[in-house]
């Protein structure tokens, strides 16, 4: 049989994950597959309870709304648990083991790790898996202070406590502060979510607009961001940041230096 991985979610349709990992397989010349997995959260304990048994499953990647929930089943030896509190992938080990691990964090702050944001002010939208995972990252790039913008004061009050941040928390209809970045780290305009109507005109010239959505590529946020001319990053940029260390995890190779034109394109058809 061949050693395959995969992206799991509910829903998963959407999901470009597939088409990542396929490309780079066949890059590298190598024999592998990776496949979507559709996984309601009421199957998860029962799939991974399934694929420990299967010896050429080499992991996989979690999506929503799976990210908090899978650590019930997994292994945690690098305690992910307890400092970001959340994961997106799982792989199997030497010994065998299923390992959780979260490669949002290193994925997110790729392509703004060259940006001086230590000191300054950050939104994050959202307070699930993924923006758990940003404020990871945000805290370790020394931010000065971060707003999160959720529906759950008490719970998003909660993560700024757990990460060590400075901040405070809005609601969606309130006003954006001055801020050098802002983050959408939530489903909201996503297809098949609500959308995400937020007035940007609070921030400055120089703020950084950071939409994880990827399904569409073009969100009404990085819309409103453009048509300020403010800079932008997609949710693409992220997405094959988080899945090239997936890869290596999973397939014991690092995706090829060369073909990101030739990716993007793929992503964007």
């Amino acid at each position: 049989m061949t050693h395959y991985a995969e992206v799991i979610g509910h829903p998963i349709a959407h999901s470009k994950s597939p088409l990542i990992h396929k490309f780079w397989l066949t890059q590298l010349g190598m024999v592998g597959d990776y496949r979507a997995s559709d996984v309601q959260p009421q199957g998860l304990e029962r799939y991974f309870a399934e694929r420990a048994a299967d010896t050429d499953w080499r992991g996989c990647n979690i999506t929503i709304p799976h990210k908090i929930a899978a650590l019930d089943f997994v292994s945690d030896p690098g305690e992910v648990r307890n400092s970001i509190g959340a994961i997106n992938t799982v792989f199997r080990n030497d010994a065998g083991a299923l390992v959780a691990t979260n490669t949002d964090a290193g994925g997110f702050y790729g392509p703004i790790a060259d940006i001086p944001i230590a000191g300054e002010t950050a939104v994050v939208i959202g307070a699930g898996g993924a923006a758990r995972a940003v404020l990871f990252a945000l805290a370790q790039a020394d931010i000065g202070e971060v707003v999160l913008v959720a529906r759950n004061a008490l719970k998003a009050a909660g993560l700024l406590a757990h990460f060590g941040l400075k901040g405070k928390v809005i609601g969606l209809d309130a006003r954006m502060p001055d801020a050098a970045l802002l983050v959408n780290a939530s489903p909201l305009g996503m297809v098949g979510q609500e959308a995400l109507e937020i007035d940007l005109s609070p921030l400055p010239e120089h703020a950084i607009v950071y939409d994880l959505v990827y399904a569409p590529i073009e969100t009404a946020l990085l819309k409103a961001a453009r048509m300020r001319d403010l800079e932008t990053v997609d949710g693409l940029e992220m997405l094959v940041g988080q899945a090239a260390i997936a890869f290596e995890l999973f397939f014991g190779a690092a995706p090829p230096d060369d073909g990101e034109d030739a990716l993007r394109a793929l992503l964007l058809t």
